[in-house]
């Protein structure tokens, strides 16, 4: 019990240093390999705190054409270690903002400002885009779900 307690005492004082723990909303947020899920969830949880922030972090980059629509979504990803087979993926959806896209499964750093935005009468996350660079080597592709 006294493990866990600590362990979760350190996964909370991580987040706060990773995620926004400073005052300053000129800080870039950076998601780290270790931790990736984690930070996320913190940021998708408590997005009113995050909104206008600046974030950065690697992941895959991929685009989904919505036949209904007509759109094409981009998103920088992790694939996300689910249990029973039930594994997924986690990262943001991008506002491209005139940032040329890369083709799928290409690893990439974005940096960008998270938003929120309407699509088709719902609300989603996304970030608009300030840099997309493919990077030179892989991340941990895949991440635990928390």
């Amino acid at each position: 019990m006294k493990k866990r307690l600590a362990f979760l005492m350190a996964l909370l004082l991580l987040l706060l240093a990773a995620c926004g723990g400073g005052t300053g909303s000129d800080e870039v947020i950076e998601f780290s390999d270790r931790f990736f899920t984690a930070e996320f969830n913190e940021v998708q949880l408590n997005h009113t705190q995050y909104l206008g922030r600046t974030i950065r972090y690697e992941g895959n980059f991929w685009a989904s054409y919505w036949p209904e629509s007509g759109n094409v979504h981009h998103f920088v990803t992790r694939m996300l270690l689910g249990c029973c087979g039930n594994d997924g993926f986690v990262g943001f959806e991008l506002n491209l903002n005139g940032t040329e896209p890369f083709e799928d499964d290409t690893w990439v750093e974005v940096t960008g400002v998270l938003e929120l935005y309407e699509f088709e009468g719902e609300s989603f996350l996304r970030l608009t885009v300030t840099s997309l660079v493919e990077m030179p080597e892989r991340g941990a592709e895949w991440v635990m779900g928390s």
